[in-house]
């Protein structure tokens, strides 16, 4: 007599998908939880940042010609780093390191960040050359201030290479995300709120010995925090077997394709960079400090959108990607779900409460020295 044996039931692909789709979305979570604790620091001392500049410069002549002096290479900086640039570089570096391994994902990243090296330092020169072309336009009102258009030009040319390090830091950035490396990434960004703080404190002070405006010592601070926010992401780049070569090539096809893919998220990112570009051309028309108070307002604005949106974008960017690479669409739209189900559940309320204690939270965090 043969013996019967039960057959092994095929796994079902639907409902392993189905189970794995809770884990897939706690991991989500958690990593954006670890996100979102690096930016809340980073967030902690921006407060604490501007609460410097407020007690120390107050909303004046020092502090409009230092936001509008800033504002010019930030604008540059949502296209070559956070913005389009990290838009397009995570979605193709995921995909070569998915299809072609990780030795080629960490070739691409080479050339990518010397392309960035080539392409925005001529872009900072030019900007040095020509700030004083650049800051009418950006700021009209100005002029009708004796000094405060000159001292904006000034800053913005101590400032302008501020562009080239974040355009790398965010290129760093997009390796480390790609390799699932998320906290080292999210508190680079606290360097620059670190080294505003102690240029408050040290460098600011000793710019009138040497013929500057303290506001001055802040420009320099920018530069120290970009240098910050570069270097302290290196160990951990190296550790992914990251090694820079003197290669480029504008013909490679993985840079050719994020060039491309740039320009979409350019035109996306240009809402947001129109406004920004027309409030700072208003408010430099309106009496002084009106520049200061729109940025401190902003601040604040950002706080809940740095604290839980950035944190879960950051995170579903490097995941998605990963569902694209290996065409999972399923896995890709569930993610995408869940992180828009899950940035309305955490932002929601945070609006809510700006907008009903705005007063309140304005006086607990500026009203101090200059600005109260």
């Amino acid at each position: 007599m043969t013996e019967s044996r039960e057959v092994p039931t095929p796994p079902d692909d639907a409902g392993a998908a189905h189970q794995a789709a809770p884990a897939r979305e706690t991991g989500l979570a958690r990593a954006a939880g670890i996100v979102s604790l690096a930016t809340l620091a980073s967030r902690l001392l921006g407060l604490i940042r501007e609460q410097i500049f407020a007690a120390f410069f107050g909303a004046g002549l020092a502090v409009d010609a230092f936001q509008v002096a800033f504002r010019i290479p930030n604008l540059l900086r949502d296209l070559f780093a956070e913005g389009a640039m990290s838009a397009a570089f995570v979605p193709t570096l995921t995909r070569v390191q998915e299809t072609e391994g990780r030795e080629a994902a960490m070739r691409l990243a080479n050339l990518v960040m010397n392309f960035l090296v080539v392409t925005v330092s001529a872009i900072c020169i030019l900007g040095i050359v020509f700030a004083d072309h650049i800051v009418p336009l950006m700021a009209p009102g100005f002029g009708q201030v004796p000094g405060k258009l000159e001292l904006t030009t000034q800053m913005t040319r101590i400032m302008t290479p501020f562009l080239l390090l974040v355009a790398l830091a965010a290129a760093v950035m997009g390796v480390l995300n790609t390799r699932r490396v998320f906290f080292i990434p999210a508190i680079a960004p606290t360097m620059l709120n670190l080294a505003l703080i102690a240029s408050g404190f040290l460098i600011a002070p000793i710019c009138p010995r040497f013929g500057l405006e303290p506001i001055v010592g802040m420009a320099f601070g920018v530069l120290l925090g970009g240098l910050g926010q570069l270097f302290i992401q290196v160990p951990a780049l190296w550790g992914q077997g990251f090694r820079w070569r003197p290669e480029i090539s504008f013909r490679d096809p993985g840079v050719l394709r994020i060039v491309t893919l740039m320009a979409p998220a350019a035109v996306g990112l240009a809402a947001t960079q129109v406004n920004i570009f027309v409030n700072t051309f208003l408010a430099s028309l309106l009496p002084q400090g009106s520049v200061s108070w729109l940025n401190y307002a902003y601040r604040l604005m950002q706080l809940p959108i740095g604290l839980f949106g950035v944190a879960i974008a950051t995170v579903t960017l490097a995941e998605v990607s990963r569902h694209a690479a290996r065409k999972e669409m399923p896995e890709l739209k569930r993610t995408i779900s869940f992180s828009l189900r899950f940035g309305l559940f955490l932002t929601l309320p945070a609006t809510m409460i700006l907008m009903a204690l705005a007063h309140p939270i304005v006086a607990l965090l500026y009203q101090h020295g200059r600005f109260g």
